[in-house]
């Protein structure tokens, strides 16, 4: 960029980034707070309306690669803008949908932008900070998305009871509308590549690091997402505490992410594989003692606030993807949040099919557990191998 021109400070960039960040976090996760209120305005049932879920995180997942690709010779500022409106318009019009197909439709078109933003938004966000400082960099931006569980979901859930869910799914719509404003005046204003080869960001996915990566999001992650979706039930259940007390707990397991992307990403900046190795560790261990916690609540809460710290692991990952993908950073960064969409969508399965098997709400904390040895495994030999292939180029001695 060029001397004469002036950006803005880039911890003012970095905060403008985390508002997309945090509007999105709102929506992925107010949505499942908010399912009895708009299955009953629909008329379907509890498991119809759950559909709006998974439709969100097939948008997500299908979103990520297509607009990555979509958008390669693009500016990451127009990126931005562009990705910012569509989720705009995604939110906008699932408040508007008047029958179910029209909110599952809605609800996957707004999850369409969702991966490539945080993907960009991160590109950007590094691009802006030293080297050794940009797990930090993206922890940053990640902070929006952890903020909005302590406070952007029990506010939508405390405005979809009182004024209706519409009214949330708006908010959100609004909260892109200033995102999309805050890029437009404050991101860098790179230049794209006319000449960019979009298919040539499909050489990342012949890397088999890239693949590491993503299956240790997709793996690794899962028993966080088990636990937290059955979190309710299980404090229902087992702790015997009243439905007053949940949002609490909720909100102590967004505090437990929050810190983790404030602290972790510093030792990340330092051994980013090895700190992978150890928050893995970490969650495993946290997981595991979820059975054991679950039966008094505020060990229960403690229990939360270590399971939230594992949350770290998307900074993380979304540096060692920036790495390992060569040419192909866009789709690369992108397919970040397919991954942690998948981890979405197994680890609650998993869970699922031990409590129905009969073991218990708890039996989510030794399924999140053996997921987050698995995803640890993975790390390992990403380590093994990268280490091989730095011994076969080294010269012989």
């Amino acid at each position: 960029m060029p001397a004469s021109v002036r950006i803005a400070p880039v911890w003012l960039i970095h905060l403008a980034l985390a508002v997309g960040g945090f509007a999105i976090g709102t929506t992925e996760f107010a949505t499942m707070s908010l399912l009895p209120f708009f299955a009953a305005d629909l008329n379907i049932d509890a498991t119809a309306a759950g559909h709006a879920i998974s439709a969100y995180a097939l948008g997500v997942v299908v979103g990520a690669p297509v607009l990555a690709i979509l958008g390669a010779r693009l500016s990451r500022r127009k990126l931005l803008i562009g990705l910012m409106l569509m989720f705009a318009a995604g939110n906008a019009l699932s408040g508007l949908a008047a029958s179910y197909t029209q909110l599952l439709v809605f609800r996957f078109l707004a999850g369409l932008p969702h991966g490539a933003y945080f993907g960009v938004a991160a590109l950007v966000a590094t691009s802006l900070v030293p080297q050794d400082q940009r797990t930090r960099a993206v922890g940053r931006i990640m902070l929006g998305l952890t903020v909005s569980t302590i406070v952007g979901v029990p506010v939508a859930n405390a405005l979809g009871q009182l004024v209706g869910w519409r009214a949330v799914f708006g908010i959100v719509a609004a909260l892109a509308l200033l995102t999309a404003l805050l890029a437009w005046r404050l991101a860098p204003r790179d230049a794209g590549d006319p000449a960019a080869n979009p298919l040539a960001e499909l050489a990342a996915l012949a890397r088999p690091q890239v693949w590491l990566a993503l299956g240790i999001g997709a793996i690794g992650f899962g028993g966080l997402f088990g636990v937290y979706t059955y979190l309710a039930d299980t404090l229902l259940a087992v702790t015997g505490a009243s439905a007053s007390a949940i949002p609490f707990a909720l909100a102590i397991f967004g505090v437990g992410m929050t810190a983790g992307n404030l602290i972790v990403p510093r030792f990340a900046d330092r051994a980013l594989m090895p700190t992978a190795a150890g928050l893995l560790a970490w969650s495993a261990i946290s997981l595991a003692l979820w059975p054991f916690a679950a039966g008094q609540y505020w060990t229960a809460c403690l229990a939360m606030l270590a399971i939230g710290i594992g949350g770290a692991l998307g900074s993380i990952l979304q540096t060692r993807l920036m790495d390992v993908a060569g040419d192909a950073q866009t789709l690369a960064a992108s397919l970040n949040h397919s991954a942690f969409n998948a981890a979405n969508a197994l680890g609650p399965w998993l869970g699922g099919l031990a409590i129905a098997a009969g073991f218990g709400w708890t039996s989510t904390g030794w399924v999140g557990a053996g997921l987050a040895l698995g995803g640890l495994a993975l790390v390992l030999v990403s380590i093994a191998l990268e280490r091989g292939q730095a011994r076969a180029l080294s010269p012989q001695l």
